[in-house]
């Protein structure tokens, strides 16, 4: 299938990002420690790295926008990646925060339709890119394959059903508490015997707009968790002191 490509914005390009020096020895350290890539077959697991190539971002650079033709997946070597929607009234809801090691895009891998939502480099990002043709001939060719895919949707719908049972049963500080976690925990994509990261960097005011909450409440919540001793606020960041009980807030 041929893709136009989105007009009037400019494309990412392929590169090799410098930086450390574990990103120059394997710039895709963090897609392979993935818990949904390391967990693919073997075979699977090859055939995403032959097939894509790296892409980097520079910080506020969009990635694609809502409408877009679907052009194959994405994961987060390095970086961050925000998922956000704009309204026709110009009010924008954030969605998600993607760090290294995530997979994004599978939707459209489902249902061929265009992109959901916008996808932008919130830092100075490189993705690992695999095209939708081969990927699309790679499933034809290994139908037993999709199930993996399935499970990376599932696993996403599941962490949405969670959030929006959160917004109507638990106060903010418990939302709050346990969005955290989940951001230091990668959403599930660091590996389990990984240690999750133990310092967010999250502006109060993109906390609130991903919780749809306002800024003096994620404030008054932030401070009330720092009092309990789970967390200790900082320039920029949090840091969490004690990320299971954020998890087991309610």
């Amino acid at each position: 299938m041929g893709l136009a490509p989105p007009p009037h914005r400019p494309h990412a390009h392929s590169a090799t990002l410098p930086g450390t020096a574990s990103q120059h020895e394997d710039p895709l350290a963090a897609v392979r420690a993935g818990a949904w890539f390391s967990q693919l077959s073997p075979a699977l697991r090859q055939a995403l790295l032959d097939d894509g190539s790296l892409r980097r971002l520079v910080p506020g650079e969009t990635l694609f926008a809502r409408g877009d033709r679907f052009d194959g997946l994405y994961c987060v070597a390095s970086g961050t990646v925000q998922i956000h929607a704009s309204g026709e009234s110009g009010k924008a809801a954030l969605l998600g925060l993607l760090e290294p090691g995530t997979w994004f895009g599978e939707i459209c891998l489902f249902d061929g339709l265009p992109r959901t939502h916008d996808a932008r480099a919130v830092s100075a990002t490189t993705l690992w890119h695999v095209p939708r043709a081969p990927l699309e001939r790679r499933l034809a060719q290994q139908p037993a394959w999709w199930q993996a895919f399935g499970q990376l949707l599932a696993a996403k719908t599941r962490q949405a059903f969670d959030y929006v049972e959160e917004a109507q049963l638990l106060p903010p500080a418990a939302r709050i508490a346990r969005r955290l976690a989940a951001i230091a925990h990668g959403y599930g994509n660091l590996p389990v015997q990984a240690h999750a990261t133990q310092r967010v960097r999250i502006p109060q005011e993109q906390l609130a707009q991903m919780l749809g909450l306002s800024r003096q409440t994620v404030n008054h919540a932030l401070r009330e968790l720092e009092a309990r001793g789970l967390l200790r606020l900082e320039y920029g960041g949090i840091e969490l002191l004690d990320l299971a009980a954020l998890e087991a807030l309610n």
